[in-house]
């Protein structure tokens, strides 16, 4: 009976569809078990598990889950922390390769050897999430106590999957712990779906008695809940408690009970908050400020004072950025400041510290947004402009703005860095307003100094911007005007939509134009930049090697390595190809790429890409006398008579004959032939170098050449005769036809014009020639072949400069619409500097990305740091000085996964330099700033001595 029953099972279970659920009763004993096979197969409707899914299987079920939870996102939506290392021997079980890979990161171990399907990897055991958690080895335990380990990397060492898809992996493997995550939508002008994988981290101190405990909440939990869960963990009515904001082991804040979440209350990771009971039991340790004296208890919503963080009076419409309690002793007048060590500002002014010299204090990777602020609060215009009343150009009305708050808590923090001496600032609000607005940079993963750069200066130029009501401006065509016409122009349309001190110091403008490939329409438009992304040279380009055949037969094939451009075109291949052949004017090259001994595809178009080329493949180009190509292709193959198969390269000539016989075609294939020639004599006395042969046949194999004449007498033939037979082929080189002598080719009726004829090779016509030539053809690229890598050398500025300006096709990502063809094209672009700003910054791309690999370049850029001429590069002469000089960088340290930002800045009034490491600030000398970790340069132009003169007399801070 045990067997009939299993043996039904198994058929009931080979019957189930994907469409909907079979159910199976067995009866025994008038009583019926139901057991239901849903759409998985492998649950029953008591919980117990059946036979497990196929793998085909598994990887639909998931597959379709995910693509269901990817249809409905919404906020509050549960994910699952999985660790990578055991969701990646999931994949290899249930087949998905590198193209499809779940996580987004694929290693090298997770991939199919050749795609082959054969290859079945073992099921894997029970999910192990042991690597990823703090507790390590608790299986047992939920996701709301158990917490990941730090500076985890999504796809590197954890994946996110649905509810839905983690209940069918649990239900097959069982395992855990189980990880739950939910789905939360951050951003106030750019809102994203975010899971929260790390909740927000609390230390509670009781100021009873000075414990701690630990508090996890999602930081979209309101301030209402933090309260409950206070009371709750330490057993106190809520009407009695008050909790502070205790930052760097001060009260900065009271919070108090409402829907403001923790994140708005800008609470960060790992910060103390303080307990206090109404009664007064405070502890007198916690309670009192520097000077012993207690802490008084401000109320939440004092009188605003007459000034905002910016440093002008309030807005008229009440709004001032922050809605919180004044900081006891601050002189600013902000809310919520960044002032939380309880620094008198004006108390620095009157000791006479040096202002510039404060640090920022790191909150948890925060390191690049430190390098970033460093270098822009040293930017001289910027200090200027954010240390005066700036109140009028506050925008709170942009749309695309973030109301005035992203350039007032900027404001707040340059003037607390100013006027704060040495003591190290720690910039919370400006994160919090950063995260709000941004949510890119919420939470506190390791970030890009660079994007963080890009933000905040368009951030502030929209909260800045003096334009209320942008005007609608129609964008007209170049049409043929003169340069500076339509440069003027487009600048004016720009300055109409967009007007603020950033784009007065910091937006520059370039030329950018493009020609469609097919018809070839020029359009050249002049459009505004913040910054300029350089490309170092040694990411731009690729080393490809090609065969060289000559068409003639007068010399021996020859490989040549160049260095073409990794996004250029064959134009660029062929270039390079004939300067490194020494290709002369009435010469020319046919590109043919070469794949199982068929020529695959003639590369003879100027606009195919170079991406289309693998490292793998062979490439060969026949080099031809203008006057030597005619009006039919002869192409020829070699086949292993005994073998019948294909080998080596094809051999391309051409026949100059409007009609050509058999004669004339095979005497055409002896002349390509020839330098393959086997003989003692030519061995005696013909040399090679570089694929020449020195004293052998001439350009034009004719038969009164003494070696040709030698030749023809050791083999007893004339220069044309040719011993090994010939074959008329196809295209497809699959049938053979027999080849005669008098049959005549007439050139219009060759479909294509092209020709193909089949060498049948044997024993003896190997003797006779040396088909070496033919076989080894190198490839595209071989790293194992390549050079024993050495250190990169040292790179100009101007190289990266050059890199950046040089004609390049556009990506097939981002083509043009041309509107002569009215289709989209992949244009030839190229830029031209056209005007520069008073503020430069060159962004030099160390980081780059692939689906598989990602790199950083340490390679040195030797950037000048005093006159910096970039006159040849501007192409309008509008008597500007392009003179310039360096203030600032950010650096970059290490890899990708655990790097470090510092940055050099240069106080202008004390012509030094100081090193800007978070909290640490140290001076340095100025030789010691170049280095392989520099990442953005920051220039300012230097001014003729009359400006400067004149800027004196009308400025009387040091630093303008």
């Amino acid at each position: 009976m045990i067997w009939v029953i299993s043996r039904f099972i198994v058929e009931a279970y080979k019957k189930v569809s994907d469409s909907g659920k079979d159910k199976i009763v067995e009866k025994t004993g008038g009583n019926s078990s139901i057991m239901t096979i849903p759409d998985s197969g492998c649950v029953m409707e008591n919980g117990a598990s059946c036979l497990p899914c196929t793998p085909e299987e598994e990887k639909k079920i998931v597959t379709d889950l995910r693509n269901e939870s990817e249809r409905n996102l919404k906020e509050g939506n549960l994910y699952f922390v999985i660790s990578s290392s055991w969701f990646r021997k999931w994949e290899r079980y249930v087949g998905i390769d590198g193209d499809e890979n779940l996580i987004g990161n694929q290693s090298s171990d997770s991939r199919h050897i050749n795609g082959a399907s054969s290859v079945v990897a073992e099921r894997p055991g029970p999910i192990d999430n042991s690597d990823i958690v703090e507790n390590g080895s608790d299986s047992d335990g939920k996701g709301n106590d158990i917490q990941l380990r730090r500076m985890l990397i999504e796809g590197q060492d954890y994946v996110l999957v649905p509810q839905g898809v983690w209940e069918k992996l649990h239900g097959w493997y069982k395992g855990g712990p189980e990880l739950p995550r939910k789905m939360i939508l951050q951003g106030v002008y750019h809102k994203k779906f975010d899971v929260e994988v790390y909740p927000l981290c609390l230390k509670l101190v009781d100021s009873r008695d000075e414990s701690q405990s630990t508090i996890w909440l999602s930081r979209k939990a309101s301030l209402t809940e933090l309260f409950q869960k206070v009371c709750a963990l330490k057993g106190i009515e809520q009407d009695k408690v008050r909790i502070w904001d205790y930052f760097n082991k001060r009260k900065y804040a009271q919070l108090s009970v409402s829907n403001k979440t923790l994140e708005e209350s800008n609470l960060q990771m790992d910060q103390d908050i303080l307990l206090e009971l109404v009664d007064g039991h405070l502890s007198s340790k916690i309670g009192m400020d520097s000077t012993g004296n207690d802490l008084a208890l401000v109320s939440l919503e004092p009188s605003r004072s007459p000034l905002t963080i910016a440093g002008g009076p309030t807005l008229s419409n009440g709004h001032s950025g922050y809605r919180s309690n004044l900081y006891p002793g601050s002189s600013l007048g902000s809310g919520l400041t960044d002032m939380d060590d309880g620094f008198d500002a004006c108390n620095s002014a009157r000791k006479g510290e040096k202002g510039g010299l404060a640090g920022l204090q790191n909150l948890g990777n925060t390191c690049f947004m430190n390098s970033a602020l460093q270098c822009l609060v040293h930017t001289p215009p910027l200090v200027e402009y954010f240390l005066k009343d700036c109140r009028a150009e506050i925008n709170t009305d942009n749309p695309l703005g973030m109301h005035g708050e992203l350039a007032l808590a900027f404001g707040d923090l340059l003037r607390k860095l100013w006027s704060s001496g040495r003591t190290a600032i720690a910039p919370r609000v400006f994160k919090g307003k950063l995260a709000r607005f941004a949510p890119q940079f919420s939470g506190y993963n390791q970030h890009d100094s660079q994007e963080l750069l890009a933000f905040l200066l368009d951030g502030l130029h929209e909260d800045l911007n003096r334009v209320k009501q942008k005007p609608y401006i129609e964008m007209k065509d170049s049409d043929g005007r003169p340069d500076e016409e339509v440069a003027a122009e487009c600048w004016k349309n720009h300055k109409a939509r967009n007007d603020s001190v950033i784009v007065d110091v910091c937006q520059g403008q370039y030329k950018s134009t493009l020609v469609c490939p097919v018809c070839s329409k020029i359009s050249i438009t002049f459009d505004p930049f913040m910054y300029l992304s350089l490309p170092l040279p040694s990411t731009i380009t690729r080393t490809m090697t090609v065969t060289v055949f000559y068409g003639d037969g007068s010399r021996l094939p020859m490989p040549f390595t160049v260095s073409v451009l990794k996004n250029g075109f064959c134009k660029d291949l062929l270039l390079a190809l004939g300067t490194a052949c020494g290709l002369k004017s009435d010469e020319s090259l046919m590109l043919a790429e070469v794949y199982e001994n068929k020529i695959y595809r003639y590369l003879e178009m100027p606009l195919e890409p170079l991406a289309s080329i693998k490292d793998d493949e062979h490439i060969v180009a026949f080099r031809f006398q203008k006057k030597e190509i005619g009006k039919t292709r002869l192409v020829i193959f070699h086949r292993w008579q005994e073998k019948a198969e294909l080998f080596g390269t094809p051999l391309v000539t051409y026949l100059v004959a409007d009609q050509s016989s058999g004669a004339d075609i095979e005497a055409a294939v002896s002349k390509v032939l020839s330098p393959f020639k086997k003989t003692s004599s030519a061995k005696a006395h013909v040399g090679k170098e570089n694929g020449i042969l020195l004293d052998g046949l001439d350009e034009e194999c004719s038969c009164s050449d003494a070696q040709s004449v030698e030749n023809a007498e050791l083999e007893g033939t004339s220069c044309t005769d040719l011993s090994i037979p010939l074959r008329l082929t196809d295209d497809r080189v699959m049938n053979f036809n027999a080849f005669k002598k008098d049959t005549l080719f007439e050139s219009g009726k060759i479909i294509g014009k092209l020709l193909r004829v089949v060498l049948d090779w044997t024993d003896k016509e190997q003797e006779l020639y040396d088909s070496s030539y033919l076989k080894d053809i190198p490839e595209v690229y071989k790293a194992g072949l390549a050079a024993k890598k050495t250190r990169q050398e040292a790179i100009s500025l101007s190289s990266c400069l050059d890199a950046f300006l040089i004609e390049e096709p556009l990506g097939p990502d981002d083509m043009w619409y041309c509107p002569r063809c009215k289709e989209h094209r992949q244009a030839i672009k190229k830029l031209d500097l056209w005007m520069l700003p008073e503020i430069i910054v060159f962004h030099l791309k160390r980081f780059t990305y692939g689906r598989y690999l990602k790199n950083k370049i340490d390679t040195f850029v030797n950037f000048p740091i005093h006159d910096l001429d970039l006159s040849k590069y501007v192409m309008s002469k509008d008597g500007q000085s392009y003179l310039y000089e360096l203030y600032a960088i950010s650096n970059h340290y290490g890899g990708l996964g655990g790097g470090h930002y510092t940055a050099y800045a240069k106080l202008i009034d004390e012509n030094r330099w100081y090193h800007f490491d978070d909290s640490h600030v140290s001076a340095v000398n100025e030789s010691d700033i170049k280095t392989s970790a520099a990442y953005l340069l920051f220039y300012k132009r230097v001014r003729s001595e009359s400006k400067v003169e004149a800027g004196e007399a009308s400025h009387s801070h040091s630093i303008s």
